[in-house]
C-alpha cells in the first residue's frame, strides 16, 4: 500500500468502473478474472482513504428489457438489472463508507458505457477542483475505456490501473489500451 500511496496527490480521485457481481464469474455476463481486480482495488482504495483522497463507484444499473439486452437486439445477455443480486458490487471489494456511488445504465433509450454520460461526474469532479483521476475495473474494453475516453475528453489527466482491470476480449483489451493511450491517458500497473 505504501507504494500506491506514494502516487496519490491531493487533487486525486479514484475512479472504480462496474465491479458487479454480474460481470465477475459466476454472473450473467462474466469477464474472465473479472473478480482478481478486487483486491487490487481495495489496495488502491485502502491507500487512497489514507491519504484522504476521493473514490467514486460507478454501478450499471439497467431497468428490466434494457436497450443493450440481446431480447431488444442490444450486444449484452441481460445483466446489472435494478436491485439483483447480479447489480450489487462484488461481496469482497471494500468500498470505503464515503463512497460516492455513480449510477448509470438507467436510460430506456441508449446504454451509458462511460461513467461520465449524463451522470454530472465531470461536473462533481470540477467542484472538488479534482484533476488527476486513476480508473480501473470492469471491463476494460467496454465500461473502463468508455470512462477513461470521456474523462480525457473533460480534459482530465487519466491513469489506468493495468493490474486493476480486466477485457471481454484479449483482442479488445488490447485496442482499448491503445485507444486510450492514444487519447493521452498513461498506464500504471
Amino acid at each position: 500500500m505504501k507504494d500506491i500511496a506514494d502516487h496519490l496527490q491531493p487533487r486525486d480521485a479514484l475512479i472504480v468502473v462496474d465491479v458487479q457481481n454480474d460481470f465477475c464469474p459466476g454472473g450473467a455476463l462474466p469477464i474472465t478474472g473479472g473478480d482478481a481486480v478486487v483486491p487490487v482495488l481495495n489496495a488502491w482504495m485502502a491507500a487512497a482513504a489514507a491519504r484522504g483522497v476521493p473514490v467514486f463507484a460507478s454501478r450499471d444499473w439497467h431497468p428490466a428489457g434494457h436497450i443493450s439486452f440481446a431480447e431488444r437486439g442490444g450486444p449484452w445477455p441481460a445483466h446489472c438489472l435494478q436491485d439483483s443480486a447480479g447489480a450489487a458490487f462484488h461481496p469482497d471489494l471494500a468500498l470505503p463508507p464515503d463512497t460516492v456511488i455513480v449510477t448509470k445504465g438507467t436510460r430506456f433509450d441508449q446504454d451509458q458505457n462511460s461513467a461520465f454520460e449524463a451522470t454530472g461526474l465531470a461536473i462533481e469532479l470540477r467542484a472538488r477542483d479534482l484533476r488527476r483521476l486513476w480508473v480501473g475495473g470492469l471491463a476494460e474494453d467496454v465500461c473502463v475505456c468508455a470512462t477513461v475516453l470521456d474523462a480525457r475528453r473533460a480534459g482530465f489527466e487519466v491513469r489506468l490501473i493495468e493490474a486493476a482491470t480486466r477485457p471481454v476480449t484479449a483482442e479488445g483489451g488490447i485496442a482499448a489500451r491503445a485507444e486510450m493511450a492514444a487519447a493521452g491517458a498513461a498506464m500504471a500497473a
